[in-house]
C-alpha cells in the first residue's frame, strides 16, 4: 500500500478547513437542491490520494465521507468523486473507503477514478452543467491546474471550490521555459507573461505578493468574485503555500471567512491574521488583508459619511477583501453609536435589546 508521509500540524489545518467548509456548504444547498432538482450534491476530489497518512490519520476524502455519513440532513444527497492518477492511491483509498463504519448507509456510493488532471478534464468541466458542488484540488505542484478547469467547477449554481497553491513550485516555475505551458495555464497567457517580467529581480517578500495578487486578479476576473487566501509558512517562519476558495456568492465567502478566522494562529483586536504576513501597500487586495481594527472606523466613515445604509448591505460590499468579521463590524458600530458617530435604526419599530445589532437595522452615519 502507498502511503502519504505523516500527517503535519499544516495537513491537520488543511483538512480541517476542507471538511468544515463541506459540511456548512452541504446544509446550506441541500435545501434548494431537493426544491428545484434531483436532490443531489456533490463533493469532488481530483487529486484525491490514498486516504490516509503513515500513521494511520485520515486524510481529507475520509474525513469528509465521515462527516457525510453522520449528517442525516445530507447522507442521502452526496454524491463523492474521487480521482488521482496514481493507480495505487486509487486503489489504496477504494480500500480505505470500504472499511468505514457506516459507509454502507450512503445511498450514492463513492466513485474513485484512476486519471491524469489535463485539457479533457478542463473541456469537461467547461461542458458539463454540474449539480451542486464543492470541488477540492490539491495537486502535488501545478500540473493540471488552471483557470479553464477552476471555471469550469465554479461556473454553475451552488458550485464552490478551493485549492492548494504551491508557492514554492509556482514561484519556481514563473521564469522556467520549459514549464511556460502550466503558467500560461494558471494565470492566463498575456499575465504570466507580464508577471515574469515584473518578477524579475524583485526581493522574495515582493515577488511572493506579487504572484499571489495576480493569480487573485486573474480569478476575479474569469468569474471567481470572491476569493479568500489563506496562508501557511514552514517550520522556518517562510511562506510555502496557500489554501485559495473561490465563489461567486457572497454567502460561501462569508461562511470560510469565518472558517478561516477560527483557524489562524492569531488574532489583532480580535481581527483574525488569517496567517498572512504584512501586505505591501501596492497590492490592493493583499494589503488591505492586513488592515488592524482600528482604521475600520475611519475606512466606514470615510465611505458612509451622511449616508444610511442597512447593516447586512454594509458587510457585504464592505468587508470583502478585508480581515475583518461581521461581529467587528458589530462592535465597532455599536461602540460608535455610543460615541454618537452613528445612529442605528429598526425598519419594523422594535425595541433592541441592549448591546445586540441585527443585520436589518439600518445605519446612519453622522
Amino acid at each position: 500500500m502507498k502511503f502519504f508521509e505523516e500527517r503535519s500540524d499544516q495537513s491537520e489545518v488543511k483538512a480541517r478547513i476542507v471538511q468544515k467548509y463541506f459540511s456548512a456548504w452541504a446544509n446550506i444547498v441541500v435545501g434548494a437542491a431537493k426544491r428545484f432538482g434531483e436532490g443531489k450534491i456533490a463533493y469532488i476530489d481530483l487529486y484525491a490520494g490514498p486516504g490516509r497518512y503513515r500513521d494511520g490519520a485520515a486524510s481529507t476524502p475520509l474525513l469528509i465521507l465521515e462527516a457525510t455519513i453522520a449528517n442525516d440532513r445530507i447522507r442521502d444527497h452526496v454524491v463523492a468523486l474521487f480521482n488521482d492518477q496514481d493507480e495505487n492511491n486509487s486503489g489504496t483509498l477504494s480500500a480505505e473507503i470500504a472499511k468505514l463504519p457506516g459507509i454502507a448507509t450512503l445511498k450514492h456510493q463513492p466513485q474513485v477514478n484512476c486519471g491524469e488532471i489535463g485539457k479533457d478534464a478542463e473541456e469537461y468541466f467547461a461542458s458539463t452543467q454540474l449539480i451542486p458542488s464543492f470541488t477540492f484540488f490539491d495537486p502535488f505542484g501545478y500540473k493540471g491546474l488552471s483557470l479553464k478547469l477552476v471555471n469550469g467547477v465554479i461556473k454553475d449554481w451552488g458550485c464552490d471550490c478551493v485549492f492548494f497553491f504551491n508557492y514554492n513550485r509556482i514561484n519556481a516555475g514563473i521564469s522556467n521555459p520549459i514549464v511556460k505551458e502550466h503558467m500560461d495555464a494558471l494565470f492566463g497567457e498575456e499575465r504570466a507573461a507580464l508577471l515574469r517580467h515584473r518578477v524579475k529581480d524583485v526581493a522574495p517578500e515582493k515577488r511572493q505578493e506579487m504572484i499571489l495578487e495576480d493569480l487573485t486578479q486573474a480569478l476575479k476576473e474569469m468569474g471567481g468574485e470572491f476569493v479568500l487566501p489563506f496562508r501557511f509558512k514552514n517550520e522556518k517562519g517562510r511562506l510555502s503555500h496557500h489554501l485559495i476558495f473561490v465563489s461567486k456568492h457572497f454567502k460561501g465567502y462569508k461562511v470560510m471567512k469565518d472558517i478561516m478566522a477560527k483557524e489562524s494562529t492569531t488574532a489583532d483586536q480580535g481581527v483574525p491574521s488569517f496567517a498572512y504576513s504584512p501586505a505591501d501597500e501596492s497590492m490592493p487586495l493583499l494589503f488591505e488583508l492586513s488592515r488592524p481594527l482600528e482604521d475600520l472606523e475611519g475606512m466606514l466613515r470615510s465611505q458612509y459619511g451622511g449616508t444610511e445604509i442597512v447593516f447586512s448591505d454594509l458587510y457585504e460590499s464592505h468587508s470583502v477583501g478585508r480581515p475583518f468579521l461581521e461581529k467587528n463590524y458589530k462592535e465597532l458600530l455599536l461602540k460608535m453609536e455610543k460615541d454618537g458617530l452613528v445612529e442605528l435604526k429598526d425598519p419594523q419599530g422594535k425595541t433592541r435589546r441592549k448591546g445586540k445589532l441585527p443585520d436589518r437595522l439600518i445605519v446612519r452615519f453622522c
